[in-house]
């Protein structure tokens, strides 16, 4: 009986089993017949499977924004077989139609208005020091006109102070302005590079104590300016600084920990000339790329190591033989190299020279990246693509080249500074970028209180 009752529940099963493959066989079937009917029509009705030659997929990215906040939106669009190749600058709109991306700006007249207001309404408080602070070196503008590499910081504020930003009341504030300079403190034998953190949260505490404008937002509507590395640094003792205020820093990398891209902003470095730029039209380019520097990074080292004896490229490193911006209007392109940072003021002396910057950095947050379109004026070259770098920018057309060259003179008055600000300076330029890194909505004080003294 038992034996009888197991070959009867074997075959049951078994015939249970062939019917449930069954059932599933046929929708499967019918799915696939219909993938491909669908495949077919698609192939028949579209040149999607055209020869590549055919068909060309445009990335399409965001006219407005930058790196600082979101990474640019991305649409394929598919363009006609008959479409010919296009210049460097020009993409694709929604509707597949030519879009001119050779502008500097990403959005000239939102800029142009948004800095008429800006220019307007902003306001900036300053805490207040006088001449006989004991660290009145570093606190007050400087007495002269700043020179060297790391300028970009003294002229900031030297003109800031004295500009109609500046309010002393400071419940019309939009900003706070911490005025320690981390250069001056830095050569200041009392606390020089080993005392800067100390001396950075010792100032935070006072100002903490002394005034309710810290304490109230933790910081967050409070900036400070440097262009040396070390000012990020001096930040580590005093992490709300590093964490809510706002850092205008040359050393501007999104890489490392400290800089916040959407928070802080980038300074441009620049070193300092007198006078109008020279006369390009006597310039000739003959050198395709120039570059001269010290040997402090692996990336240099790399650039050394691919084209020291190039006939084309001129790499050098030491004391130049010629002069240095003979050498700058002599070339086409030049080469913006990372160091031990990502910014140098090679960049700034590119554009003041009418030479094409070629930025060899990554992870570098450009100097006003959400108001300049850096693909209109200048080539990015990741740093693994050195040995690649000749066989870039010789790809290069000369209608290419002198529409980047053109654009070169356009933004090179954004990169100089000036004692007596000039619209759209370097000054302004970074105006605009706190500007747009205020809050719309002032937090009150819970009660009028006057600094302690």
């Amino acid at each position: 009986m038992a034996r009888s009752f197991f070959i009867l529940y074997h075959f049951s099963g078994r015939r249970f089993s062939d019917s449930f493959r069954g059932f599933f066989f046929i929708p499967t079937s019918l799915a696939l017949i219909t993938s491909l009917f669908i495949l077919f029509y698609i192939s028949s009705t579209s040149n999607l499977f055209t020869h590549p030659q055919e068909t060309h997929l445009q990335v399409l990215k965001s006219a407005i924004g930058s790196s600082a906040f979101s990474a640019p939106s991305r649409q394929f669009i598919r363009v006609p077989a008959e479409t010919p190749h296009l210049p460097r600058g020009f993409e694709f709109n929604t509707k597949g139609n030519y879009v001119n991306n050779k502008e500097v700006f990403h959005d000239r007249n939102l800029f142009v208005e948004d800095y008429k207001e800006m220019n307007r309404s902003f306001k900036i408080y300053c805490y207040p020091h006088k001449r006989d602070d004991p660290f009145a070196n570093a606190l007050l503008p400087v007495d002269f006109e700043p020179g060297g590499n790391y300028a970009s910081e003294s002229y900031f504020k030297k003109v800031l102070m004295k500009s109609h930003f500046i309010t002393k009341d400071p419940s019309k504030a939009d900003l706070f302005f911490l005025p320690f300079s981390i250069a001056r403190l830095r050569h200041d034998p009392r606390v020089g590079v080993a005392g800067i953190q100390d001396f950075i949260r010792d100032y935070i505490f006072n100002i903490s104590q002394n005034y309710p404008y810290w304490n109230r937002t933790g910081g967050a509507d409070h900036f400070y300016v440097a262009c040396h590395s070390i000012g990020r640094s001096a930040m580590e003792k005093a992490d709300e600084v590093k964490l809510n205020a706002i850092q205008v820093v040359c050393s501007s990398s999104y890489f490392l920990s400290g800089y916040i891209a959407h928070k802080d902003t980038s300074l441009p470095q620049i070193w300092p000339r007198q006078g109008d730029p020279p006369d390009l039209a006597l310039s000739e380019r003959k050198k395709l790329a120039f570059f001269a520097g010290s040997i402090n990074s692996p990336v240099r080292e790399r650039l050394l190591q691919v084209w020291r004896n190039d006939s084309e490229i001129s790499v050098h490193f030491g004391r130049l033989t010629t002069p240095y911006a003979d050498e700058l209007l002599g070339s086409k392109f030049c080469l913006h190299v990372k160091g031990f940072e990502v910014n140098t003021a090679r960049i700034a002396d590119s554009l003041y020279y009418g030479c094409v910057p070629v930025i060899i950095a990554n992870h570098y947050d450009l100097p006003f990246a959400d108001i300049l379109n850096w693909k209109s004026f200048s080539i990015v070259v990741a740093t693994l693509d050195i040995p690649l770098l000749k066989q870039v920018l010789k790809g290069i057309s000369l209608d290419e080249y002198l529409m980047l060259q053109s654009n070169v003179l356009k933004v090179r008055n954004h990169f100089q500074w000036h004692v007596s600000p000039v619209d759209y300076d370097a000054f302004y330029m970074v105006m605009y970028e706190l500007w747009l890194r205020r809050s719309s909505v002032r937090v009150p004080l819970s009660t009028p209180m006057d600094p302690i003294h």
